[in-house]
């Protein structure tokens, strides 16, 4: 081979090699550039992920903007159980690129009266709509096991569970009639010592005896308020352990319900109301011990013979049923009230004054005695005085009313284990009341007693269940609503790239909403489809939905 030839050989080796030289490092260049693409994707959703957090967050701070407001503003603005003008969608991070538009969404599942699901809503859960666990020894003051009866309710809930869970609250040692006390967990191969006081969680219920996972969270695994496919195993074990509870209970029915979402959506640690009137200013403590300054406040709102009757009554004036003097009863403004005379009684409930009468005898022996007229009857003309009252005069002076189950929101299956509530009653109930506050703009369901308004009303038209004696012995398990609401809150990106979860508890009862509960609930996805969050940018077109902006 001539040396010409040879010179050619070495330039194609030579360009051969830069040819293998050039690929493996356009090869090296590419993998470097989809390592770098990579790591900025990583990046981008890690911090996308950081701020669905963030849009959590901020669903939280607009939920307690909202509580923040009166009573009559939240519902003007549409109010707390289904607005989606304010809860659903809420656009934080605006963007064209619906992959980088973030919005929050406040959910709830939208529960029939027997506590099946049936849909979504766009909103608040008042916390009284669900059995408050820790206010249970209360209700054993009233009835006779009372709190065992409302446990009783839940599905599933036998009388030796009840029992214990009873026992695990009262403070002392004594074990009830079918409870466990100090003695049986100590028995455990890892002892305990039971709370003798209130839950601090309601997931410390799975360290009293009978309480099982299953029971308490049922078969809605992911925490959507709905059963998804992958969850039907989780169904049909739940509803095993219900038979067995059923046949166990042997002729006792024990309740029916659903316990798709397990008695922990049933249950609550932190339901109270504010002992204030529609305005947010504190109701008239009719126990006060000053009774001239008590007068003074009464006469402020009330007319002058609701406000003397209350100081006679305080005063220990007989209490009487029928006139007992031959003279015209006369309404109580007509007694010049003695304030040097000392209070001799005090008020148990409100409904203490409905449809009592007076015996007024002056100290001065050349006057006659006086039958005052009540400042209630009970008649028909109670549907127009009872919220005036219900809204301004209370027992106590306590800033909130804990614990009482909402009437107007609560299943059924609650309702039938409230002491005194037959079921003739309940569905007097469910026929006739408002669930959502919003869609009652007179406010005529705002008060429990709107059972006894409701009874004027029908009294007319045929009867009804209720007597002011029974509604009497209701009332210290039973409101109008809450003061306290749970929301579960959605923070995501519309293309579905990041989201994030939480579940808080607000109490409103402080003069800034304060958090009492906060769970992060990420790690159990999404939980519903955009479609059903809300999309702004659907189809590409921008949809006219709330924003923060």
């Amino acid at each position: 081979m001539s040396k010409q030839h040879a010179i050619r050989g070495l330039r194609g080796s030579a360009l051969m090699i830069v040819l293998v030289v050039v690929m493996i490092v356009s090869l090296g260049a590419y993998t470097f550039s989809e390592l770098m693409f990579t790591h900025n994707e990583t990046a981008t959703l890690s911090s996308q992920n950081i701020q669905a957090k963030w849009l959590v967050d901020a669903g939280i701070d607009v939920a307690r903007v909202h509580l923040l407001q009166p009573h009559t503003q939240r519902m003007s603005a549409g109010g707390d159980f289904d607005n989606p003008t304010v809860f659903q969608a809420v656009n934080v991070i605006a963007d064209p690129d619906p992959n980088l538009t973030g919005n929050f969404t406040m959910i709830a599942p939208n529960l029939d009266s027997d506590g099946y699901t049936a849909g979504f809503r766009f909103g608040l859960e008042d916390e009284s709509s669900r059995l408050n666990l820790n206010t249970l020894t209360i209700a054993d003051k009233y009835a006779a096991d009372g709190g065992r009866e409302m446990l009783m309710a839940l599905p599933g809930m036998t009388v030796d569970t009840a029992d214990a869970i009873m026992d695990w609250i009262d403070e002392d040692d004594e074990t009830r009639e079918f409870g466990a006390e100090f003695d049986y967990y100590q028995s455990l191969g890892s002892p305990y010592e039971p709370n003798n006081g209130p839950f601090n969680t309601v997931e410390e219920l799975l360290l009293v005896r009978g309480v099982m996972p299953e029971l308490l969270f049922g078969a809605d695994i992911n925490r959507n308020g709905m059963i998804d496919s992958h969850e039907e195993p989780a169904r049909q074990r739940v509803q095993e352990l219900v038979s067995m509870a059923n046949t166990s209970a042997g002729d006792e029915v024990l309740n029916a319900g659903s316990l798709d979402r397990g008695w922990s959506a049933y249950l609550t640690l932190h339901s109270q109301e504010n002992n204030l009137n529609i305005n947010g200013e504190p109701r008239i403590d009719i126990n006060s011990a000053d009774l001239q300054t008590l007068h003074q406040d009464l006469s402020a709102v009330f007319d002058p013979a609701v406000a003397n009757f209350i100081i006679l009554y305080r005063q220990g004036y007989e209490l009487v049923d029928e006139p007992q003097t031959d003279g015209i009863p006369q309404p109580a403004s007509a007694v010049e009230i003695d304030f040097l005379r000392e209070s001799e009684r005090e008020f148990t409930q409100v409904l203490d004054l409905v449809g009592k009468r007076l015996l007024y005898e002056s100290d001065l022996v050349d006057e006659d005695p006086i039958d005052i007229l009540p400042a209630y009857p009970l008649d028909i003309s109670l549907a127009n005085t009872i919220d005036l009252l219900m809204d301004n005069a209370s027992t106590s002076s306590n800033p909130t009313i804990p614990g009482r189950l909402n009437i107007n929101q609560a299943p059924r299956l609650l309702l039938q284990g409230v002491p005194g509530l037959s079921d003739e009653m309940i569905d007097f109930i469910i026929q006739t009341r408002s669930i959502d506050p919003y869609q009652d703009q007179q406010n005529y369901y705002r008060h429990e007693t709107w059972l006894l308004k409701q009874s004027g009303i029908n009294f007319l038209l045929g009867g009804t269940p209720f007597t002011l004696e029974n509604m009497k012995a209701l009332q210290p398990f039973i409101c109008g609503g809450g003061s306290v609401f749970r929301a579960q809150i959605i923070g995501y990106y519309e293309g579905g790239t990041a989201s994030a979860r939480g579940e808080v508890v607000i109490d409103a009862t402080t003069v800034t909403p304060r958090i009492r509960l906060w769970r992060d609930l990420s790690h159990l996805g999404r939980g519903y489809p955009l479609d059903v969050l809300g999309l702004h940018y659907a189809g590409g077109s921008q949809t006219a939905l709330p924003s923060v902006q």
